[in-house]
């Protein structure tokens, strides 16, 4: 069985919590039992009312937040059981959108988009600078724009956040109502780099407040689930 630069086999599920309990002290999650599979290809829509609870729960995916019980796999690998340099190689491989879009205005906007593959992968900069111009102009932006993000629009920043999530080809994808306020270009490119992420084995989690988000993408979606404090539980008809 073949496997990856970080040990783990193809076959290995994307992501798995099995009855993973964060601890609230560390956290701010409530400190119930979550459970969650996905294979490569597979997509969770999951609804959250509480944005803070997303963004939580997205780092309880990413190895961020500390356990009481449970465990938490990436990849087939124990977040709680890797070192720090290979956890950070582990998130490499993750894309995500934020909902506050978690720019730092100090720097160009490009720094932001390049700044986490720059520091969890080894791929040359010329070559991430190439791609993510790609991107760009796939997104709707004319390139790859070097203002700062408070100095673009907030349409161009969340093209920029599109950017930012697919550089790198990621093996999981973490979206927190991603496509808030997407105009219909941005919306379809959107799903068309999702579905080709889909399609090479890419996990998806995609949060938001409520199915309207979704825009009909329901139907292409391998789990229903609402996240509340007591964790996470299918929705009826899923």
């Amino acid at each position: 069985m073949a496997e990856d630069d970080l040990g783990r086999s193809a076959l290995d599920p994307v992501l798995e919590l099995l009855d993973a309990r964060p601890r609230f002290d560390a956290s701010g999650l409530f400190s119930t039992r979550y459970n969650l599979h996905l294979n490569p290809g597979e997509c969770a829509l999951i609804e959250c009312r509480d944005p803070r609870q997303a963004s939580l729960f997205a780092d309880l995916c990413t190895g961020l937040i500390p356990l009481s019980e449970g465990s938490v796999r990436c990849m087939g690998l124990d977040w709680d059981a890797l070192e720090d340099r290979r956890a950070w190689a582990l998130r490499g491989r993750i894309g995500r959108m934020v909902t506050d879009g978690g720019w730092i205005d100090l720097y160009g906007t490009h720094l932001n988009i390049l700044w986490p593959q720059m520091h969890h992968t080894r791929t040359p900069l010329g070559t991430l600078v190439e791609k993510a111009t790609r991107l760009g102009i796939r997104f709707g932006l004319p390139g790859l724009p070097v203002l700062p993000p408070g100095r673009l629009s907030a349409l161009d920043r969340r093209r920029a956040d599109c950017v930012r999530a697919f550089l790198g080809e990621p093996s999981l994808l973490l979206l927190e109502n991603p496509v808030e306020m997407f105009p219909s270009d941005l919306y379809a490119a959107f799903l068309s780099a999702l579905t080709e992420a889909r399609d090479r084995g890419c996990a998806v989690i995609w949060l938001a407040p409520d199915d309207s988000a979704w825009r009909g993408y329901g139907q292409g979606a391998s789990l229903h689930l609402r996240l509340y404090d007591d964790g996470l539980f299918s929705m009826r008809g899923s």
